[in-house]
């Protein structure tokens, strides 16, 4: 019993974590982040990788394009994303970016893509 109510902390704790992941992949995936940055945060393009960055950097470059400073003619899109988000969606997005990690059976978007194929569908 004792070990019980000593894990149940620990236990909360994660349950939150997973909340907290939840929420940020829902806005990540509802505001089409996943079109220009990859399913995955990896980045494609012009688009910077998200994946792993840290939370603070994060959260103030979204604060920035908030603001609408942008660092590049094509952050301008990023611009009208960032203010449709309100202080917390900010914040939860910020954290999922940050806790999602690189996994190696993902299937990414530079594995999958073959740059001598003729780009037919």
């Amino acid at each position: 019993m004792k070990k019980i109510l000593l894990l149940l902390p620990l236990m909360l704790c994660a349950d939150n974590n997973q909340t907290d992941m939840k929420k940020g992949e829902k806005l990540y995936i509802e505001n089409s982040c996943n079109s220009c940055h990859g399913n995955y945060a990896e980045g494609m393009g012009s688009a910077p990788r998200l994946i792993g960055q840290k939370e603070e950097v994060l959260l103030k470059r979204l604060k920035a394009l908030k603001r609408g400073e942008t660092r590049s003619p094509f952050g301008g899109i990023m611009v009208s994303f960032a203010k449709s988000l309100d202080e917390n969606e900010t914040v939860e997005v910020a954290k999922y970016l940050s806790k999602l990690k690189k996994s190696e059976n993902q299937e990414r978007y530079d594995v999958e893509y073959d740059p001598s194929d003729d780009g037919s569908s």
